[in-house]
C-alpha cells in the first residue's frame, strides 16, 4: 500500500483548519445568473467535491465592483448585500461535509467583459490590453483606485458574514491587480507604476483594507503570477522581489503562473508534467516561510505526496483534476487509486467551454460534473440485455454504465485492445496522459461481474442474435478520411510508400528511422494534422511543413491547445501553408495550390494525408435492419454517430440510460396495455 498519509494532515491557517492538503481552486463555470447570482447547479457541483473530502474548496471568482470589475460570460458578485444569502446557502451546504470554504474575490479590469459594460472602456494600470487583440483599456484615475480598494474590503466583509472561513485576493492571471503588479501592462508614472514598490501599491493597499474590514483572525490569501512566460514581463526573480511588500497581513501565497497570453501555463497543457509549477511555490515558501500552496497539473498522489514532503509547498491544488474525479481525496485515502478519473489536461469541457464557447462547463473524463454518480441509483426492475459493439472510450463508457443500473452487458472489440482511439492517440509521447482515460474505463469495467468483453472478436447481427438483447449500441468509431484525390490512394496501396495516414504512425512508430535526417510534409492543420507535426518536429526532424486549404490552423482544437499548437508551430519553425490546397499525390511529393492558384511541389521523405476522420460504419445498416427484424432498439453513439470530440462520445455513453429508460418503459406499457377488467 501507498503511504500518503502527507496528504491528509490537517493544517492551521491562523486560527482555521483545514482538514487535508488538498485544494479545489477557484475556476469558473459559467453556472451564475446573469445577475451574478448563484444557483443550485453550483451548490451541487461543489458539494460533490465537498463530499469528496476535499480540504479546502475556494469558490470561484466573484466581482467585487459592478460592471468594471466583471469577468466571464457569467460571473458570481458580492459588490452589494443582496448576494450575501445565497452565498450563505452555499457555505452552509459545504461546511456539513467538513471543508473549508473560501471565495476568491477579484476586479478583471482590461479582462473585463465588454458585453456588460454596455459600452464603457475597461479601466487597468495604463492603456495595454490584457491579451493580444483585446479591448484597450483607459489607465484608472486616482479616485477609482481607492474606489476599488474600498470594494474589496466591502465584498470581504460580506464574505465573511457569508460564512465563508477565508478570502483569497486575486493578483495574477491578466486581472486588474496583475495588470499594476506587471511590467507588462503597467507603464505608468505616478505611484502606481514604475518600481516594484509603487507597482505593487494597489495590492498591498487591498490587503490592509481587507485586514481592516475582517479584522486579525480571519485567513486572507493572495494568488498571483509567479512567472508571466513572455519577455518583458515578471521572471520568478521579479515576483520573489515584489512580494517583499505584500508579505505583511497575508497568510497564504496561492503560486500560480502566466498571463493571457501565455494561459497554456495557467491553464496546464497536456504535455506538461505533473507538478512542474511546484518549484515555483518552492521559492516562494523557502524566501518567506508562509503557507504556500503549489499547482500545475497535479494528478498523481505520489506526486502530490513528494511536494508536500519535500517542502515544495503545504498544500496542493486540484483544480481540473476534481472537476473529472470530485471523491479523488475518498479513492486515494481508501486506497483506491485504480479507480481515480484522471483529468487527462484535454481542456475541452472545462477552459474552452467558458473562454472560447460561452457555455457551462462540461468534463471529457466525467460526463456529469453535477450530479456524478448519482446515475446508479436508478437501477432497472427488469432483466435487459445490452450489446456494445465497440470498445473505445465511448463503447466502454455505455458498457460500463449499463452494468452499472443492472443490465446484462456483452461488449465486443474487433482489436486485441480496448480504448479505441484514445489509446492509440495516447501513444503520441505528447499525448500520453490520454492513456489514463481508457485505463480508468478498463479498471472499471473489469469490477463489473455483469460485463462480458469479447476481444478480436468482431460483431454481426448474426453473432449477436443468440443474446437476445434489447439494445444494441454501435460504438464503432472512426478512421481516416482519404477523399478521391489524385494519387493518393494509389499511393497509400503500395507496400514501400512514403504516403501514409495518422493510423500508420500510431500503429508503428518503429517504422520512421532517422528522423533528423526526413523531410517532411503534411497535409490538413486540423488536430490530427498538428498531432503529427508535433511528433515530428519535437523529433527534429530536417523540415517539417504542413498544409491548410483553410486561412487558419486548429479550428477544430480546444482554446488551450489551440494556442500550444501555434506555439509550437513558431517554437519548432514548421513551415506553415495556409489557403493551400492538395491537388495531387505522387509517390515522393504533393501537388499543391495556394490561393492565388500557384501550383508548387512539396518534396518529402515521409508524407502524411491528415484531412480528419469519418465514421466507420461497416455493419451499422445491416443492425439498423436486423434490430427492426429481432425486436430490440439499436443507437449509435460517439464517432459512428458522427466524428466530433471525445467529450460527446463519453457523454451519448452515459445517455445510454435514458434509452434503457425508454426500454423499460416499453415493456411496462405491454403490461399496462392488459385489459384488467376483461375477463380471462
Amino acid at each position: 500500500m501507498n503511504n500518503f498519509s502527507a496528504i491528509f494532515e490537517p493544517i492551521v491557517i491562523n486560527r482555521t483548519t483545514v482538514k487535508n492538503r488538498i485544494v479545489m481552486p477557484p475556476m469558473g463555470s459559467n453556472y451564475a445568473t446573469l445577475n451574478g447570482e448563484i444557483v443550485e447547479d453550483h451548490i451541487q457541483y461543489y458539494e460533490q467535491r465537498a463530499k469528496g473530502g476535499t480540504g479546502l474548496i475556494i469558490l470561484e471568482n466573484v466581482c467585487v465592483d459592478f460592471p468594471y470589475g466583471t469577468n466571464g460570460t457569467t460571473q458570481l458578485r458580492l459588490d452589494n448585500d443582496q448576494y450575501i444569502p445565497g452565498l450563505y446557502n452555499f457555505t452552509e451546504r459545504l461546511h456539513k461535509h467538513g471543508t473549508t470554504v473560501a471565495v476568491q474575490i477579484n476586479h478583471a479590469g482590461a479582462s473585463a467583459f465588454a458585453g456588460r459594460l454596455n459600452g464603457l472602456q475597461p479601466i487597468s494600470s495604463s492603456n495595454i490590453p490584457s491579451k493580444t487583440g483585446g479591448n484597450i483599456p483607459r489607465p484608472a484615475t486616482i479616485d477609482e483606485i481607492h474606489h476599488i480598494v474600498k470594494q474589496y474590503g466591502l465584498a470581504a466583509k460580506r464574505a465573511q458574514r457569508a460564512g465563508f472561513d477565508a478570502v483569497e485576493i486575486h493578483a495574477g492571471h491578466s486581472y486588474l491587480l496583475s495588470q499594476f503588479l506587471s511590467p507588462l501592462f503597467n507603464k505608468r508614472t505616478d505611484e502606481f507604476g514604475g518600481t516594484p514598490e509603487n507597482r505593487a501599491r494597489l495590492t498591498r493597499m487591498v490587503i490592509d483594507e481587507i485586514r481592516a474590514q475582517v479584522g486579525p483572525f480571519f485567513p486572507i490569501f493572495l494568488r498571483f503570477s509567479a512567472v508571466d512566460f513572455i519577455e518583458g514581463g515578471s521572471t520568478l526573480e521579479d515576483t520573489l522581489e515584489i512580494l517583499e511588500f505584500l508579505d505583511e497581513g497575508v497568510d497564504v501565497f496561492d503560486v500560480s503562473a502566466a498571463q493571457n497570453d501565455t494561459i497554456q501555463y495557467q491553464i496546464d497543457e497536456m504535455n506538461l508534467p505533473d507538478g512542474w509549477r511546484a518549484y515555483m511555490a518552492k521559492a516562494v515558501r523557502d524566501k518567506f516561510k508562509k503557507i504556500t500552496i503549489a499547482s500545475g497539473n497535479f494528478r498523481d498522489p505520489a506526486v502530490v505526496t513528494k511536494a508536500l514532503e519535500d517542502g515544495s509547498a503545504d498544500l496542493v491544488v486540484l483544480g481540473r483534476g476534481l472537476i473529472a474525479e470530485p471523491y479523488w481525496v475518498e479513492k486515494v485515502q481508501n486506497n483506491e487509486v485504480d479507480m481515480l478519473r484522471n483529468c487527462i489536461s484535454c481542456n475541452i469541457g472545462c477552459a474552452d467551454h467558458r473562454i472560447a464557447r460561452a457555455k457551462p462547463i462540461r468534463c471529457t473524463i466525467n460526463p456529469d460534473v453535477i450530479s456524478y454518480e448519482d446515475y446508479k441509483r436508478y437501477q432497472v426492475s427488469v432483466p435487459l440485455n445490452v450489446v456494445v459493439v465497440g470498445g473505445g472510450s465511448a463503447g466502454l463508457e455505455a458498457a460500463c454504465t449499463a452494468a452499472e443500473v443492472g443490465c446484462n452487458v456483452t461488449l465486443f472489440e474487433e482489436k486485441s485492445f480496448l480504448g479505441g482511439l484514445s489509446t492509440m492517440i495516447a501513444r503520441f509521447p505528447y499525448k500520453k496522459r490520454i492513456a489514463d482515460l481508457p485505463k480508468f474505463l478498463i479498471n472499471r469495467a473489469n469490477k463489473l461481474k455483469n460485463l462480458e468483453i469479447k476481444l478480436n472478436t468482431r460483431a454481426t447481427p448474426e453473432i449477436i442474435e443468440s443474446i437476445q438483447p434489447d439494445l444494441v449500441v454501435s460504438a464503432t468509431g472512426s478512421k481516416p478520411l482519404l477523399p478521391p484525390i489524385k494519387g493518393l490512394h494509389e499511393q497509400m496501396s503500395q507496400t514501400d510508400r512514403k504516403v501514409f495516414s495518422v493510423f500508420d504512425v500510431m500503429n508503428n512508430f518503429e517504422q520512421f528511422t532517422d528522423i533528423p535526417n526526413k523531410k517532411v510534409v503534411v497535409i490538413g492543420g486540423g488536430a490530427v494534422g498538428l498531432d503529427v507535426v508535433e511528433y515530428f518536429s519535437e523529433n527534429r526532424a530536417k523540415s517539417v511543413s504542413i498544409v491548410e486549404m483553410k486561412p487558419a490552423m486548429a479550428e477544430d482544437l480546444d482554446h488551450i491547445g489551440r494556442i500550444a499548437m501555434m506555439s509550437m508551430l513558431k517554437r519548432n519553425k514548421v513551415d506553415v501553408h495556409l489557403t493551400t490546397t492538395l491537388l495531387e499525390v505522387g509517390a515522393d511529393y504533393f501537388l499543391v495550390a495556394d490561393k492565388e492558384g500557384n501550383e508548387f511541389k512539396l518534396d518529402f521523405d515521409y508524407g502524411f494525408v491528415c484531412l480528419g476522420m469519418q465514421a466507420e460504419n461497416q455493419f451499422n445498416a445491416a443492425f439498423a435492419e436486423h434490430a427492426k427484424t429481432h425486436n430490440y432498439l439499436f443507437e449509435k453513439i460517439g464517432d459512428a454517430k458522427q466524428v466530433r470530440k471525445l467529450i460527446d462520445g463519453m457523454r451519448e455513453g452515459r445517455d445510454v440510460i435514458a434509452t434503457i429508460q425508454q426500454i423499460e418503459r416499453m415493456k411496462a406499457n405491454e403490461i399496462r396495455g392488459i385489459d384488467i377488467n376483461k375477463p380471462l
